[in-house]
């Protein structure tokens, strides 16, 4: 446990660092932060901080720079987390509310996100892999098209457009209805395709290739919104900070861009009591990641904990501004998201 003067006197270093990317001297810290103590006395304190690994000196006769366990400590000591003015909090309910549906929604969130924090932002669809199928429709669209609606318990409807190549009966259709609803209604979507097994025997053999493709496609459904999905935006505010990400730049759009990386960083992130999460440096132990910091929070639908958004960048960050950003727009996304 460093004693109190020192820690003000690490605040002091991140802050000057973060804000003018050059090492702090004891001299400029006693004129900007009005220590009441002289030079030689916050050079002893610089001295603990440094044994204690908490900044470092990057070279001779430089001022120092915190090191990732110096952020850390930055970070764990924050007493509160810079509030939002009102007018961006009004800009962001107005922002997020103008959505129109979920993709919508999040394609504004993480847009919304990146342009507050400067970093790279990301959103998580929400996961659909333990909803439950509410409802199913099959509609007609004309004699040889079909439209298949597939409904859960957390309102998420997802539809595609089915072109037979043939003419129909719509009765067909409606018997088709009324057979999936009976077998799947509420069960879970990772459920769907073991109970649609042999589905297509339930109907004469000259009707069975339209049974077959409407199953087929209600499958695809289900199986492309279980899967994980992420929206990134902001790719060049890390372009602009390339310099801070050393030799991972190249390596940190590669996984931008594969996004397995990104999704597995954000699954292994858990908010504390207050909500946010921060991953620094070498926190990561990930290849690529030493240069960075994550800030992640989760957000809800219909109260229930549904997925999580973030920013990733250098670790020279501003870290209260973007943890409250990233805690203001996940409370926003919940509440629009409530049913």
């Amino acid at each position: 446990m460093i004693p109190e003067r020192s820690a003000e006197v690490l605040r002091a270093i991140v802050e000057d660092y973060i804000a003018n990317h050059e090492p702090v001297g004891s001299k400029a810290l006693v004129e900007r932060h009005g220590f009441d103590v002289s030079a030689a006395t916050i050079r002893n304190d610089m001295a603990l901080l440094e044994e204690s690994e908490l900044i470092a000196q990057p070279h001779t006769s430089s001022g120092r720079i915190p090191t990732d366990k110096g952020y850390r400590l930055f970070v764990d000591r924050l007493n509160e987390v810079k509030p939002l003015g009102a007018g961006e909090r009004a800009a962001i309910e107005t922002f997020l509310t103008d959505g129109a549906d979920l993709d919508e929604t999040l394609s504004r969130t993480v847009r919304l996100l990146s342009q507050l924090t400067n970093q790279l932002a990301m959103v998580q669809y929400p996961t659909l892999g333990k909803a439950l199928v509410r409802s199913i429709e099959v509609v007609p669209v004309n004699e040889t098209r079909a439209l298949v609606i597939l409904i859960t318990d957390a309102n998420r409807i997802e539809q595609h457009v089915i072109d037979f190549g043939f003419s129909y009966e719509s009765q067909m259709l409606v018997e088709m209805r009324a057979k999936f609803n009976s077998l799947l209604v509420g069960s879970p979507l990772a459920a769907v395709q073991a109970k649609l097994q042999d589905f297509e025997l339930e109907f004469a053999p000259d009707r069975r290739k339209l049974a077959l493709d409407v199953m087929g496609n209600l499958v695809d459904l289900v199986d492309a919104n279980r899967t994980e999905r992420l929206l990134v935006a902001g790719s060049a505010n890390l372009a602009r900070r390339e310099s801070e990400l050393g030799n991972d730049f190249s390596w940190l759009l590669d996984a931008v861009e594969s996004q397995v990386v990104l999704l597995k960083l954000l699954n292994e992130l858990d908010s504390d009591a207050e909500g946010i999460a921060v991953r620094i440096g070498r926190e990561h132990q990930l290849d690529g990641f030493a240069n960075t910091t994550v800030v992640v929070s989760g957000y809800q639908a219909e109260g229930i904990p549904a997925a999580k958004l973030g920013v990733l960048g250098p670790t020279r960050m501003n870290y209260s501004a973007n943890m409250s950003s990233v805690m203001a727009v996940s409370s926003y996304l919940s509440k629009l998201l409530e049913g």
